[in-house]
Parts: C-alpha cells; structure tokens; sequence
C-alpha cells in the first residue's frame, strides 16, 4: 500500500473517532464559579457543570468531600454543606478521572444580586461623590461579579465574566446601588459579601421573565405573538439595513427626529425572556442571600400590566432558583420630569403603586425614593440613599439588627369638618415635615372627582390634617401622585411616606 493511501485511512479513522465522541469532554463550570468568588454561608451552595456521561466527580472544599457521576448528557450537581462566614481564603476543586479544576481564594459570606435596569446599573464612577467613593473602596474581602449584557433566544448555560476583589481600580464600572448596599453590610456584619451586577439599561420587566411562565399565565398572549412575529420577519440582512440607514443620519448631521442606534431585536434587551435567557439562566441555583432591584422605567407605558408582571417575575425568579422565598427588595421609581402645575394623571404613580402591590408577596419590601430623583435626568446621581434604604429591609428582616426599615404608609382616612384626617401606619418615632412645617405633596377632591392642590398640617406623631378652600366635602386625598411630585413629609428617621390614593385602587396593605 502506497504511503499516501495509508496516510489518507489514517486521516479518515481519526475524523471517525472524533465525530463518534469518543474524544474526552473537557471537565466544566460555569463563570459563576471561579477564583475569588464568595460562597453563601449558612446554607447548602449547588455548584454544578458538564463532564463525560458517566465520570466520576469529586467535589472537595474545606474537609468535604462530594461526589457525582456525570448523567448520559455529562451534567452533574452537587450541593456542598453549610458552612460558616470566614475570611480564610478556600480552595474548591472538582476532579474527574483525568482532569482537575481548581478555584483559589473563595470566601464564605453573605451574596447579593443586584438586578434591574439603568438605575441598578449605573456605576459608581458616574455617581454623587465618586472620586471620594473610588478612593476609599479598599475592600478586599467584598467581591465583585458583573454579568455581561446580552440577550438569547433560548436559555444559555454560561457567559464570560469573573470575580474580582473590591478595589478603587475595579469599584468604578460597578453598579453604584449594589456596592453602596454590600459594603453597608460588610461594615454591619464583619463578614465577606458577594455581590453580582446582573443589570442592562432600558430593559422592560418582561425581558427578565423564562417565556414559558409567561406562556402558563395566559395573559399576555399578544405580546407574545406579536414578538414572535417581529423575530420571525428579523434577519441579518435587516439589521445591516438598519445600521446603515442610523449611519447615513449620523452622517447627515442628526437632523429631527431623535434617533437610537438600533439593536438586534434577537439578543437585545427588549424581547421577552431575552434577558432572562442569557443573563440570569447561566446563574440560576448559585447560593445567594437575597435580591436587590431597581426597575420599571420601561415599562411606565402599561402600569395596569406590570401589577401582574412585577410578581410573576419575583415568583419565577424563586421557583426556578428552588431556594424557597429569598428576600427580594426593590426600590420604587424616583421622581422625573417637571412638576405640574394642577394634580392629575400619571403614569409614574401608578407604575409607583403597582410595584407596591407586590408587597403582598412573602419576603419583599419597598423603599420610596421620590425624592432622591431629577427632574431633567431620568438617571439619579444620588445613589447612597437609595442603598442606605435597601439595606435597612435587609440588616432587620436578614440579620436580625434593631433598625427601622419601612416607610410610613396609609392606613385610613375619616372627614371632619370639611377637612380629610389622614392616619399612616409602620409609624415609630412620628412624622416630621421637611423644610418648612406646612405637609406639601397632597392633593384633594369633592364628589365632581376634580383634584386640587391641599394644604396639610402634622395633628399628632402619626396623623395629617389636609384640606382645600375648594373642596367643601373631601371624599378622595392623594399623595404624592405625580411624576415628579413637591412632597415634604418624613418619619423622623428620614423615610418619606409612601404615596398613595385613597380613590381607584385600593391602597396596598401590611
């Protein structure tokens, strides 16, 4: 046999060998795992990954040892025992029959997501005081971990990304929220934190949803078809014509109208289940503590909708993660756009109020922040007092500190005298009106439904007295009800009451 041919049959034996897969898979984790990450403490932590069908796998971290075989597909999980928060710096290492995968200086603590849209997403470096913010963040003990932004399809199994310490070089591309919040609890709790910056700017609440809890509601079947028809007509060909018609009015000078850059609609942010698919998929099942959200920007065009949108999503989130209820704490919308002159509609108090009906859900809570807001920047700077409040919810409801977390809310209405006596609950140290000692923030109507701007004045530490000349006989009050509402009251220890109407909807209760 000529040496060619015997080189040819060689050639073909081994293209053979390689499509039969009898080629080793390569041991493999997920990013989320890897050098410098924190461990929950106090809790079971799944940590899984892919290997041959059938492998042996040794699980070994601080004296455990845990082993699997790899299904018929190569998948395989392990759950590594509680452990206790430490600063010691742990090696976890998987083993199979030939290969070894270890990750160094893993700490055990306490791990946060930190999820939503522009708002949680904003970094530190573009936020109030962040030169001073970037020069004192030596923490070497909290960890940082950002997903990158990008949409799928269909359900993902991994990103690239990895866990870095807390430094001034790496704090500054990070959510501001979300290192505000861990390193309070750091300073509180003495022990390490983990924090994931999972979060894209512009993001609707649908986009965060698995499509196929969507599909079960039944209840948003139209926009489900509509996006599946926009995802069928989409093509290569069209997002290059796309581009190049957004290229051609940059070049003309951006005449009006205001144009974005498009986005492929496959893997952007905007179609549903996209987010969830390739940002929150590949994570599903790490060991966390809680979640922290900021969100509901886009979708201000259907508040009505996001009241059962908002739940869907937090028990969604809980069921696939088969973590029980973790807590999930959410800051309700800022204060945007310019102040009306007469009370009316608005679409910002309603998102406001729907995201507060979701308070009904085991293990929530709501910080207000309509007064951390901007009137001409839909993008905040202040985010330490929206942190400050979100970690109140988490050192009293997760760690047992004697802290008040919750904000005054209403709790019922009576007329006297021509004038609405308003009593809030969640009250402890009373309530106080900021600046001037005249309530601001509350309009009133009569029977005509027509609102108008009230005076108020504090009765007692839990009680508003508000009244107009031009309402004879109250029958509904709102507070705060407005895009970007004029409010002034406190509880003493710097929480604002949390707007309400007492016509429409019902308030949400305790």
């Amino acid at each position: 046999m000529r040496p060619r041919k015997i080189k040819a049959l060689i050639s073909v034996a081994l293209l053979v060998f390689i499509c039969t897969g009898s080629v080793r898979a390569e041991l493999w984790l997920p990013s989320i795992f890897g050098d410098r990450m924190v461990l929950q403490q106090g809790q079971v932590n799944p940590v899984w990954g892919k290997a041959n069908p059938g492998e042996l796998i040794t699980v070994l971290i601080d004296g455990q040892t845990l082993e699997v075989v790899a299904d018929d597909r190569g998948d395989w999980r392990v759950q590594l025992d509680p452990m206790s928060a430490s600063f010691d710096s742990l090696t976890l290492t998987i083993r199979a029959s030939e290969e070894s995968v270890r990750f160094e200086d893993v700490l055990i603590g306490e791990v946060w997501f930190c999820s939503g849209q522009s708002n949680m997403g904003w970094n530190v470096a573009s936020s109030k005081d962040a030169d001073l913010e970037m020069l004192t963040a030596n923490y070497p003990y909290i960890r940082l971990f950002q997903v990158p932004r990008k949409g799928a399809a269909e359900p993902q199994i991994d990103f690239e990304a990895k866990w870095v310490a807390c430094s001034e070089e790496t704090v500054g591309s990070f959510s501001a929220v979300g290192y505000f919040f861990g390193r309070t609890l750091f300073q509180v709790l003495d022990v390490p934190v983990g924090l994931v910056d999972n979060a894209w700017g512009g993001s609707p609440i649908e986009s965060w949803i698995p499509r196929d809890a969507l599909d079960s509601s039944g209840e948003y079947s139209e926009m489900l078809e509509d996006w599946d028809r926009r995802y069928a007509e989409f093509s290569d060909e069209a997002f290059a014509r796309e581009i190049a018609e957004f290229s051609e009015w940059v070049a003309s000078g951006k005449p009006p109208p205001r144009r974005w850059r498009p986005t492929d609609i496959r893997t952007g942010r905007h179609r549903p289940a996209n987010i969830w698919n390739g940002m929150v998929q590949p994570t599903v099942g790490y060991g966390l503590r809680g979640v922290i959200w900021y969100q509901g920007e886009s979708n201000l065009r259907d508040p009505e909708q996001y009241q059962s949108l908002f739940p869907l999503f937090i028990k969604s989130l809980r069921e696939r993660w088969g973590q029980g209820d973790f807590p999930f704490y959410w800051a309700q919308l800022a204060d945007f756009t310019a102040e009306v002159e007469q009370p009316g509609k608005s679409n910002w108090a309603e998102l406001r109020e729907a995201q507060s009906m979701a308070r009904s859900l085991p293990g929530t809570g709501e910080v207000i922040t309509f007064d951390t807001g901007e009137g001409r920047d839909i993008h905040p700077r202040d985010k330490q007092t929206v942190s400050a409040r979100l970690v109140r919810h988490a050192l009293r409801n997760e760690y047992g500190i004697e802290i008040h977390e919750e904000s005054p809310r209403f709790e019922s209405m009576r007329i006297d005298d021509g004038a609405a006596i308003i009593t809030f609950k969640n009250m402890k140290y009373g309530l106080y009106a900021f600046d001037t000692k005249e309530v601001q923030g509350f309009s009133i109507a009569g029977a005509d439904g027509r609102f108008v701007w009230a005076n108020g004045e504090i009765l007692n530490w839990k009680t508003v007295r508000v009244w107009s000349d031009e309402v004879d006989v109250p029958v509904a009050v709102r507070y705060g009800w407005a895009n970007n509402p004029a409010i002034n009251l406190y509880d003493r220890v710097g929480l604002p009451v949390a707007p309400f109407r007492t016509d429409g909807e019902d308030p949400p209760l305790d």
